[in-house]
């Protein structure tokens, strides 16, 4: 187990060492758009600013937009080729010399832009005298835009890992949590049947050994919906032995296609948390109903349990709790395509689970 454990600390590692460069990806498409955008918008900027008369300032405009897009458009280039090396070195290291090359090829396209002004007679808007004073103000300008993109890349980028690393946290709290009152429970349970029955004893044994055996898997890593509810079942089995007639569980499955991939633990807390609100402050018994079935491309569960006379109120604030955490992981890894949904439907609570149909990868 310790070499498992340390297999998966060892991926996880990998991941962050590749996804680790505060820099965008500056080949995408959308990227470049958005670069292109803000450089026409400091050009807008740049123009509006001096004085002169209006045709002055059309003219300047179209000059000025043609060699800030070319600088932008320059930059963005190589550091898209750059980063395929940069993304191994340290962030300091890449920022550094991206800020290099940015200034770099502003200085090599000034001196350009000065030297087809001569040879396309444009000298009456660059004179020799304008030269230092050209090259210096565009290095000027493009060591301030460069110094704040770079920096508003690298805040971007610590916002998103802290808010991955403490939702990976989340969700890792939420798969590892097997509440200690279950434990508890369970070994209760294995105690009472040890002596009067000592095969079923030893099945509740493999059923929780099998939970704790998924919570130390990788959270990340989809198992297909047949081993989710393989894993669901042996849950509910163990509750099954302790509750005894208070719980009755009926399974309404409609042709799940077995192909399919769902986030390990994905329904399991959700029975869990029916259990735990829904059947244990019942004083009769009660009927969890489970409910599956692919809709166009997605795969809807539902989970409905009877809603007690009376609530505690930890319970029902340990409710919301688990119900914003598994939305929360939900929205990590499937994005808006992934969807809990909550309510009452007359005397029962319902959770309505919706993931998008992604098969799994072999």
């Amino acid at each position: 187990m310790s070499s498992h454990l340390k297999d998966l600390a060892t991926s996880h590692s990998a991941k962050r060492t590749d996804d680790s460069l505060f820099l965008p990806d500056f080949c995408n498409i959308r990227m470049v758009f958005a670069v292109v955008m803000i450089a026409q918008l400091l050009a807008f900027i740049l123009v509006l600013g001096p004085q002169g008369n209006q045709t002055d300032r059309w003219v300047n405009l179209s000059l000025t937009s043609l060699f800030i897009q070319w600088v932008a458009l320059s930059s963005i280039g190589l550091l898209c080729l750059c980063r395929r090396v940069m993304k191994h070195w340290e962030n300091y290291l890449a920022g550094i010399i991206s800020y290099l090359l940015v200034l770099a090829v502003t200085i090599i396209l000034s001196e350009v832009a000065y030297i087809m002004t001569e040879h396309k007679g444009l000298h009456t808007l660059l004179t020799a005298s304008w030269r230092s004073e050209f090259i210096l103000r565009n290095l000027a300008i493009s060591a301030i835009v460069s110094a704040v993109a770079l920096r508003y890349f690298y805040v971007q980028h610590q916002l998103k890992h802290n808010i991955v690393a403490e939702s990976r946290a989340r969700v890792q709290a939420l798969q590892a949590r097997i509440r200690p009152h279950f434990l508890f429970n369970s070994m209760n349970t294995i105690a009472s049947l040890t002596r009067s029955k000592p095969a079923l004893a030893e099945e509740v044994v493999e059923d929780l050994a099998d939970l704790f055996r998924v919570s130390l898997t990788d959270s990340d890593k989809p198992v297909t919906i047949t081993k989710e509810l393989e894993l669901s079942r042996h849950y509910l089995n163990i509750e099954k032995l302790r509750l005894g007639q208070r719980l009755t569980i009926q399974w309404m499955l409609e042709d799940l296609p077995d192909d399919a991939s769902i986030l390990p633990l994905t329904i399991q807390p959700l029975l869990e948390n029916a259990i735990y609100h829904g059947i244990e402050p019942l004083t009769e018994n009660g009927t969890i109903i489970i409910t599956g079935r692919r809709v166009d491309q997605s795969i809807e569960f539902t989970i409905s349990n009877p809603v007690p006379p009376y609530l505690p109120v930890t319970r029902r604030n340990s409710n919301q709790m688990a119900m914003a955490n598994i939305r929360e992981r939900l929205l990590i890894h499937y994005g808006k395509k992934g969807l809990l949904e909550t309510g009452h439907s007359g005397d029962r609570f319902v959770a309505r689970l919706v993931i998008p149909y992604v098969r799994e990868k072999q």
